[in-house]
């Protein structure tokens, strides 16, 4: 077993893109299977000391991976078809949010709506990767997500409610139905739409029929507005039943009751001071910045140490990466003026909290519009990122209802002016609210409740 240990960001960095350039994938595949990294002196963050220890394996043991891999999938699909064919169906309702990472999302508004019926009689279980089980509530009922058990539930469960891509192999037979939420109106080109494709262990063509095969199984789509109906349509080869309700995970925004306590919560559970304002910094991932398949990297452009000596005084500054970003920050020397909040359960909690959102192609946007309050976009790759990496659907330097940033001190001059820039993109902010939150009105949970609950009556 050949191993290459480097020390150094620099060399780090040359290693992974000579990784890059000559792997790629196919000949050898690198795998980081141990990294560490030692801070020394924090507070003057003179010098980083990072190892890592990269293993390279042969061909071989690369196929005889993939054969395994592949024979538990065939195994799984197999018990699943034979289950599906030979097993009653039960009244039970699987839910799922980002691939079982999270219990969040329009998944987490449908499941607490149905659990609420006093007259509902269905069981109601949670798919959750066994990574996350710490993330389910205690009284909420959930299964590891791609075990035996998991397998059987699936099988003979009458619906499935997910807000993501399950596994591709999985087989869906007539009798079950499955409501896809999706998890946001789409900015960035999506599925079927897309020119090229970015993504580690696939190609262009093979992500798109992979796609259609996963959106094929949809039998109730979610939109939130007239925009994403004709966007998913088309994204997704979808031509069955188009739910137009409103994101149920945006139901929170129009119960003041409800939203009031939430705010009280969320700031006493991250202890955030009751006098200053809190910043919420959402961006979404890079296609093209990879560390495997599933897994993204997020190089920040931002100087923490700065904007704590800009603004700490008057403001919190909370960074939520996607959930396909697998970075983990130190934040010790800037906390708590700065918080990692990326595994916090609900980011609809964080925006509640939240009196300005920073982010940039991500459609925390469409979301963030309905409590009217001030968005930036940092587009610090702009050109890239909509040209090159992804495009788009719209004119988002039109349309945007916030400032363009594309500099560090661009950002934070806008942020001391923020009264101004408030009060300059109201009417834009107005307009981009009537477009993209259209069907919301706070009974998006409650219509597909009784949408899939009539259909269990059948």
């Amino acid at each position: 077993m050949n191993r290459l240990i480097h020390d150094g960001p620099s060399q780090l960095l040359s290693f992974h893109n000579q990784w890059r350039k000559t792997f790629n994938g196919r000949d050898e595949v690198l795998n980081i299977s141990d990294i560490k990294e030692e801070r020394y002196n924090q507070r003057t963050m003179s010098f980083w000391y990072y190892k890592i220890n990269v293993e390279v394996e042969t061909v071989m043991k690369l196929k005889i991976r993939r054969l395994i891999f592949r024979c538990v999938e065939y195994g799984y699909r197999f018990m699943m078809i034979i289950s599906q064919r030979i097993l009653p169906k039960q009244d039970i309702v699987m839910f799922e949010s980002f691939l079982g990472k999270q219990y969040s999302d329009s998944p987490k508004a449908i499941y607490e709506e149905w659990k609420s019926r006093k007259e509902s009689r269905e069981r109601l279980i949670w798919s959750v990767d066994r990574r996350c089980t710490e993330e389910i509530p205690s009284n909420v009922e959930y299964v590891v997500r791609l075990s035996l058990k998991w397998v059987y539930f699936m099988s003979v469960s009458k619906i499935w409610i997910s807000n993501s891509r399950l596994p591709n192999w999985l087989p869906k037979d007539k009798r079950t139905i499955y409501l896809q939420t999706w998890h946001g109106t789409p900015l960035k080109k999506l599925a079927l739409d897309m020119n090229a494709v970015h993504m580690p262990g696939t190609n262009t063509d093979q992500y798109k029929a992979s796609f259609k095969r996963e959106s094929s199984k949809w039998d109730y789509l979610i939109s939130p507005n007239r925009y994403s109906s004709e966007i998913f349509r088309s994204a997704f080869a979808f031509d069955k039943t188009m739910l137009e309700v409103g994101y149920p995970r945006n139901d929170l925004f129009y119960n003041q009751k409800k939203l009031q306590k939430v705010i009280v919560r969320v700031k006493n559970e991250l202890n955030l001071p009751k006098e200053k304002k809190v910043i919420l910094y959402a961006p979404t991932w890079r296609d093209q910045q990879n560390e495997g398949r599933g897994q993204y990297r997020l190089s920040l452009p931002l100087d923490f140490e700065k904007f704590v000596s800009k603004f700490g005084d008057d403001y919190v500054l909370l960074v939520r990466f996607h959930y396909l970003v697998s970075e983990n920050l130190d934040l010790s020397n800037v906390s708590p003026h700065v918080l990692d909040v990326s595994s916090y359960p609900d980011i609809a909690e964080l925006y509640t909290i939240s009196d300005v959102l920073i982010t940039d192609y991500s459609s925390v946007m469409f979301d963030f519009a309905h409590l009217k309050r001030p968005m930036l976009f940092y587009v610090y790759d702009l050109e890239e990122y909509r040209d090159d990496i992804r495009g788009f659907y719209m004119n988002f330097t039109e349309e945007a209802p916030g400032p363009l940033m594309r500099t560090e001190e661009e950002l934070y001059q806008t942020l001391e002016a923020i009264e101004s820039v408030k009060a300059k993109y109201q009417n834009k902010l107005e307009k981009f609210n009537q477009r993209f939150c259209e069907y919301d009105n706070g009974n998006a949970a409650a219509s597909v409740v009784e949408i899939l609950a009539a259909d269990l009556r059948e």
